[in-house]
């Protein structure tokens, strides 16, 4: 394509070349001298160098689309107008939306029982090109593969949530290994039986002025974190004193550990159950009929999935009720704490602690807390934003379809949470709390174990109601063991932070980033502790 000015600029000459070879004309503009000034030609000229190269471009994308040879410029402009203004072909609307009816009708029907589904997305293609399937079978066939990859999804999942049951309630090679090791040294080391604590200190035992903290645990490890934190968060650590409860089984184990491990200026004193002379059949029947019970110990041990409609199950569901099932809930080291005041009777006020906590800040403004008359000081787990563990009502413990729940229950009732408790115990000896837990468990017993999910806080939540006084929320933090979003500037401010849920800090399974919290009070060096190769 050329442009050729006649001498005389009157006149713009568009040639193209020929087929054979030479030039033809292909538009001629003429210019009248008393219309056109030399700088208004010269924009012209300007503007039809702009616009040339892109009405080629377009003719070239034109002509390779496949579009026949347009001999006219109206031609072109049919052709290449509807480009221009961003336009669609109406055929390829048509398709899609035949194809969107397809889908839509076939999503309304069953796929064919006998239909045999490829393995694989290339396999459905190769499928489609050898046996030319209609659309409505290529539907049916994305229908049935995308049912199946669904299926097995779930499957998955449930099969994920059984495994991390199964792993949160074993107990770890290390820790194992440490409850051997040191109950062998219990019998040949005379050191590890020494008394705890040592005679000129058990009047201190039942000093109404010192700090008295409870722990009921079976585990060594756990135990000496819980210890080790409180002392060295402590501004006043002298006025420290320890009650570890365990069970006959760990005693020499747990005896061993703190006799070889002392936390001076701090007392602390080891009790197995079986030492409590309190703790008969006579005054527990409750709790012997649910550890002893046949059907309680197949629902708390038993296949948690056989006989589950796990089709009208969600998996989140799923998880709540195998957390349920966790067999530390028919342990009578759980339900210790019914029974407070009648295992401290010199005592009247305690802090009671789980064993998966840590403690990050000084506890000793906890025994100024005035409870107003109340019996437990928790703090309530209604009022946040997080759904898995500070929204929690009663409606999300109990079943209120049952006549019993319905009739004595408020589904809008705000819990609170055992873990960091401060308990009144002058005050409780005057509340019938303990006749209530039993009356409750009774029920549920006879109810098949329908009327909450839970083992030991839904009992609580009815045997405490109107006994509870709310603390500042700062004092207790949860839900370490549950998610791995938890803050960790209100982890750093938290008093207490609790790894409540299935991810246990000594367990794989934990959370890496919030194992460091707990991990700071192992003592590394203790050679039982090494030898066990604890969390390596």
């Amino acid at each position: 394509m050329q442009l050729h000015f006649s001498p005389s600029m009157r006149s713009i000459t568009i040639s193209s070349s020929n087929s054979n070879g030479g030039f033809g004309e292909l538009m001629k503009i003429k210019v009248a001298a008393r219309h056109f000034s030399y700088r208004t030609l010269f924009h012209t000229i300007l503007i039809l160098a702009f616009l040339l190269p892109f009405v080629f471009i377009l003719t070239a994308v034109v002509t390779l689309e496949g579009v026949n040879k347009c001999s006219s410029f109206d031609c072109l402009g049919r052709r290449l107008g509807p480009k221009l203004l961003g336009r669609t072909d109406d055929s390829k609307q048509r398709l899609v939306k035949d194809f969107v009816k397809i889908l839509n009708q076939v999503n309304s029907e069953e796929v064919p029982a006998g239909l045999k589904l490829p393995e694989s997305y290339s396999q459905l293609v190769s499928e489609m090109k050898n046996n030319k399937y209609s659309a409505k079978e290529f539907a049916l066939m994305l229908k049935g593969m995308m049912d199946r990859s669904e299926r097995e999804i779930r499957e998955s999942k449930f099969a994920e949530l059984m495994n991390k049951h199964f792993a949160a309630s074993a107990v770890p090679k290390g820790i194992h290994c440490l409850s051997l090791r040191l109950t062998d040294e219990y019998s040949s080391n005379a050191h590890a039986r020494r008394q705890l604590p040592s005679p000129e200190l058990l009047p201190l035992l039942s000093e109404k002025l010192l700090h008295h903290f409870v722990l009921s645990t079976d585990n060594i490890l756990a135990a000496s974190v819980v210890v080790n934190s409180a002392v060295r968060s402590s501004l006043k650590p002298e006025k420290i004193v320890f009650h570890v409860i365990t069970d006959k089984k760990t005693y020499a184990g747990m005896h061993s550990w703190f006799a070889l491990n002392p936390v001076s200026p701090a007392i602390v004193e080891v009790r197995g159950i079986h030492q409590f002379d309190w703790l008969t059949r006579e005054n527990i029947p409750v709790l012997e009929a649910v550890e002893g019970h046949y059907g309680i110990r197949k629902y708390y041990h038993g296949n948690h999935v056989l006989g589950a409609n796990l089709s009208d199950t969600s998996p989140r569901s799923f998880a709540s009720k195998l957390q349920a099932r966790s067999p530390k809930y028919i342990s009578l080291l759980n339900h210790i704490r019914i029974y407070l005041p009648e295992l401290f009777p010199n005592l009247d006020k305690v802090v009671f602690l789980d064993d998966d906590v840590v403690i990050q800040r000084d506890l000793s403004p906890l025994w100024d807390i005035d409870l107003k008359g109340k019996v437990n000081g928790a703090i309530e787990t209604c009022k946040g934003e997080d759904e898995w563990v500070m929204s929690k009502r009663f409606r999300n413990y109990f079943n209120f379809s049952h006549p019993l729940i319905a009739k004595h229950l408020n589904p809008e009732e705000c819990a609170w949470a055992y873990g960091m408790n401060v308990f009144d115990l002058h005050a409780w000896r005057k509340t019938n709390i303990r006749d209530t837990y039993h009356s409750w468990l009774k029920e549920n017993l006879k109810s098949k174990l329908t009327m909450w999910k839970l083992g030991t806080l839904p009992p609580a939540l009815i045997a405490f109601k109107g006994h509870v006084h709310p603390i500042d929320p700062s004092w207790h933090m949860l839900g370490l063991g549950y998610q791995n979003k938890s803050n960790i500037e209100d982890v750093k401010k938290a008093a207490v932070i609790h790894y409540n849920g299935q991810s246990k800090p000594w367990l794989e399974l934990g959370f890496e980033h919030l194992r460091p919290f707990w991990t700071k009070y192992v003592d590394y060096s203790n050679d039982f502790i090494k030898n066990c190769h604890i969390l390596e």
